[in-house]
């Protein structure tokens, strides 16, 4: 006979039901006891969940399980690692997974990254050779929200930026100064290191928290992705738009406030789950800055950082050189692809508004690439290094109001 089903609340509870459980188990289909059965399994497995929880294994567990199955040696592993030498390191335990390791140990062997990006095991080690906790600019980063403000805020230096680490995807996510992770772009040398990292930090962490709905596919960024993406700038919500626009395609873009001492525009940086992210500040409030950085950040991911590549690129764009003489290779190519698709190459060398711009050029010009007259205006004057040229159109105080609820 079935007997009354009660919630479990408590051990005696559970206990209580495993041991009805025992006798239910030769119970028919189709009688009430069965159905008892059933339900009893159901609330026991609930409980069990909530108080039972099965943890995961720590990443060289993991690893180490997989090469068992797999029937796979050191030596299997080394063009994963990069070394004999380090599959060794990594699986005694005394070497951090790269974020390149992780990801090509998702790839080739099929663990998931949430194994592998715990704090156990591999992860966040109890001393990080190096760094200074208190160096953090906590207070800044406190009166923008990143972390809660208190009293002892500089004593809890360290506890409040492993959380950060943690939220951002542990050590594998760390920039550079932290992290021996290669880092290039327009870096102003009067940068603060510890600031430009918790920025790049906050920015990871936020975009960790974003449902893409879409994986991203390496040879999507194009400059025909680009000049795509660039239509958008006729729309008064162009930049919101452009938000929803890389979501669609597995990109995410986050606008996050800068710190003091980051003189930074722009990056683009992958998660650790290799989610292709680019970071803006926003820090000069003007329509062809956010497009041009947009842009130039993006065709870093499409040039740049394919495969599972763990470069960073951090960029003050006001070092910018016309000419590209003192460039970086690279960010002359990202330069390059933006400029294209804002402005196409036959467009802008043929016009008359790039040596004797007037207003009127300047919208013909505009007109023609189907980009808004700031971004025109904005070229010409970078291109003659004069920026009180055609300031009508420059279009500021645009695009803060879109991301962020109070406009500083």
């Amino acid at each position: 006979m079935a007997e009354k089903i009660r919630p479990i609340r408590s051990e005696e509870d559970y206990q209580g039901a495993l041991a009805r459980i025992e006798i239910l188990m030769d119970a028919l289909p189709g009688t009430d006891e069965a159905d008892e059965l059933e339900v009893l399994a159901t609330l026991i497995e609930l409980y069990e969940d909530v108080n039972f929880p099965i943890n995961l294994p720590d990443p060289v567990t993991a690893i180490k399980f997989r090469m068992e199955q797999e029937g796979l040696n050191q030596s299997d592993l080394a063009p994963i690692f990069g070394s004999r030498a380090k599959v060794s390191e990594v699986l005694a335990g005394k070497r951090a997974l790269t974020l390149k390791m992780i990801r090509a140990l998702n790839e080739h062997l099929g663990i998931p990254a949430t194994v592998l990006i715990q704090q156990n095991g591999v992860g966040i080690p109890e001393k990080i050779q190096g760094v200074e906790w208190d160096k953090f600019p906590l207070l800044d980063m406190a009166k923008l929200g990143w972390v809660k403000r208190s009293n002892n805020l500089k004593d809890r230096a360290e506890e409040v930026m492993r959380d950060l680490i943690d939220r951002a995807g542990g050590l594998g996510a760390l920039p550079q100064a932290m992290y021996r992770k290669t880092t290039t772009g327009r870096r102003n040398a009067k940068t603060n290191p510890y600031a430009l990292q918790a920025w790049c930090l906050q920015v990871l962490a936020n975009a960790r928290s974003v449902d893409l709905g879409s994986t991203y596919k390496d040879g999507t960024v194009t400059v025909e992705f680009l000049r795509e993406l660039a239509k958008l700038s006729v729309f008064q919500e162009g930049p919101k738009l452009a938000k929803e626009f890389l979501m669609q395609h597995g990109i995410a873009l986050v606008v996050q406030r800068h710190l003091p001492k980051t003189y930074l525009d722009g990056a683009a940086m992958r998660t650790i789950e290799g989610v292709p992210v680019i970071g803006m500040t926003l820090r000069f409030d003007r329509i062809d800055n956010f497009w041009f950085c947009l842009l130039h950040e993006l065709s870093h991911v499409g040039r740049h950082m394919t495969g599972n590549g763990d470069e960073l690129f951090v960029d003050d764009l006001s070092l910018r050189d016309r000419d590209h003489i003192d460039d970086d290779e690279k960010e002359a190519e990202a330069d390059e692809w933006a400029q294209e698709a804002l402005i196409p190459s036959e467009l802008w060398e043929e016009h008359l508004a790039q040596k004797q711009p007037t207003g009127k050029r300047v919208s013909s010009l505009a007109k023609q690439a189907g980009v808004p007259p700031a971004i025109v205006a904005g070229r010409v004057r970078h291109e003659n290094h004069n920026f009180r040229l055609l300031s009508q159109f420059v279009g500021t105080d645009e695009v803060r109001k879109q991301f962020f609820e109070k406009v500083v």
